[in-house]
């Protein structure tokens, strides 16, 4: 089959049956290919899991080698919020596509992300009709809680994982994260990797796959 959004995929050892999908979401100006590194450990250990890693919908505004799930040259929040949801209406077609193709549902179907990415996880596992099986992000944050509160439908449980020294995504962000999870009844685990910037290192990984490891 071909999906709506051009992907990285990996698949389990042939014969071996799926269970599960893993959808992994690059960062601004990255690709599939670049997030599909983390499969490389994880998959050993998720054996009947396919790895799905689409491009964005969208060439990068400022790295036209690599794609975005929304524009990021124009600041005002209103724009980004409206940008993201075209993303969302993308992303959710291409779910529904991966849950036909695999005959998957919404528990077997895990959504990760690093940073822009995160923060499409995070929407899209909070206003799904259905719960996913969970949502694991890196360096993001949440891109509109009052957007996100109005319409969530979901309570998707959620790790979040983040560097202390990140610039680029402030660790501040995650903590406030935190926050309208616990209000708003989302089951919520963050962890604050020390000496890390914009970035997933080894220990972030580790810690995402041990999640993962107790969820499925």
């Amino acid at each position: 089959m071909t999906f709506c959004l051009d992907s990285t995929i990996i698949k389990p050892e042939s014969n071996t049956k799926i269970k599960n999908a893993l959808i992994l979401l690059h960062g601004y100006g990255g690709d599939g290919k670049d997030i599909s590194m983390l499969s490389i450990n994880w998959k050993r250990h998720l054996p009947n899991t396919v790895f799905l890693c689409p491009n964005g919908h969208e060439p990068c505004a400022i790295n036209p080698s690599g794609y975005q799930w929304f524009d990021l040259t124009n600041d005002d929040p209103n724009y980004i919020l409206d940008e993201s949801i075209k993303a969302e209406k993308k992303l959710n077609k291409f779910i529904n596509e991966v849950k036909s193709e695999f005959r998957l549902s919404n528990n077997e179907i895990i959504l990760s992300g690093f940073s822009q990415g995160c923060m499409m996880s995070i929407n899209l596992g909070l206003t799904a009709d259905q719960e996913y099986n969970c949502v694991v992000g890196f360096s993001g944050k949440i891109i509109n809680q009052e957007n996100l509160k109005a319409r969530k439908k979901a309570s998707t449980k959620i790790l979040l994982i983040h560097g202390e020294l990140d610039q680029v995504v402030q660790p501040d962000f995650m903590l406030e994260a935190k926050d309208f999870f616990i209000r708003n009844n989302i089951e919520i685990e963050t962890h604050l990797i020390n000496n890390c910037d914009h970035n997933i290192p080894i220990e972030a990984s580790s810690i995402a796959l041990n999640y993962i490891l107790k969820k499925i």
